[in-house]
């Protein structure tokens, strides 16, 4: 796994924590140069400030990362937010912050890195979609719109960029074990039965890790998947290739 992508630089965004630490670290594990952008830091790569709704700030990162790179070959467009709001309670300010974060962020992103994403060979962007994207849960109404924009974005940004020899592809994680997910599950008073039914929903029987979206990342940034562009790819253990049940016929 090493030599997969060797020489070449590689754009994590929101890659300080969680998903996108992960990402970088797998990436980097597979030989890329990694630089990621986002307003933590993430001391274990080339880390720089960047809010991905900023069209300012995203040409002056990209330009920045070419400049002292010398290339860019790989974006990984994963900056993201999430909030619980009803639809009939959902203000237009948060709305639009959701929006600017997780949809407007990929497109400025995908926009400026085209440029220099096929310039050594075959580019790769790989967005972070969600299984919300195609589903929803309750009071997620911001979240899911901006996910099903994320993964009809990918397909357009896939169209357009092909004929530069840039391909684009999405991920849909299920449910990860993240600190975000862990915080939620804490607040239960039996934290060990919510995991235990939580991987029952899942036919691989776990929840996944972030390392299990990260290597999908890999791949799809390398040229084992160089026939693949424009799609949304599950990575879920299966739980919505199941029909649900109720849960004592499980």
């Amino acid at each position: 796994m090493s030599e997969r992508l060797e020489d070449r630089v590689a754009v994590v965004t929101g890659g300080a924590r969680s998903i996108g630490a992960a990402i970088a670290d797998r990436l980097a594990v597979a030989g890329a140069t990694v630089v990621v952008g986002d307003l933590g830091t993430n001391e274990a790569h080339d880390s720089r400030p960047l809010d991905v709704a900023d069209e300012v700030q995203v040409q002056a990162f990209i330009e920045g990362v070419v400049a002292d790179h010398g290339r860019l070959d790989i974006v990984v467009n994963n900056a993201g937010i999430m909030f619980e709001t009803p639809i009939d309670e959902q203000d237009l300010d948060s709305w639009n912050r959701m929006l600017a974060i997780n949809l407007t962020g990929p497109m400025l992103m995908s926009k400026h890195a085209a440029p220099h994403l096929a310039e050594h060979g075959v580019g790769s962007i790989v967005n972070i979609g969600s299984l919300e994207g195609d589903a929803c849960n309750p009071a997620h109404a911001a979240y899911a719109a901006t996910k099903a924009g994320v993964h009809g974005l990918t397909r357009a940004t896939a169209i357009d960029l092909g004929p530069q020899g840039t391909r684009c592809n999405a991920i849909a994680p299920g449910w990860i074990d993240t600190p975000l997910n862990a915080s939620y599950v804490d607040t239960h008073p039996d934290r060990d039965l919510v995991i235990a039914e939580l991987a029952k929903l899942h036919p691989i029987g776990r929840v996944g890790d972030t390392t299990d979206v990260g290597d999908v990342a890999v791949w799809l940034a390398s040229d084992e998947s160089r026939f693949v562009t424009g799609q949304v790819i599950t990575v879920d253990g299966g739980r919505t290739a199941r029909p649900s049940l109720p849960g004592m016929l499980l």
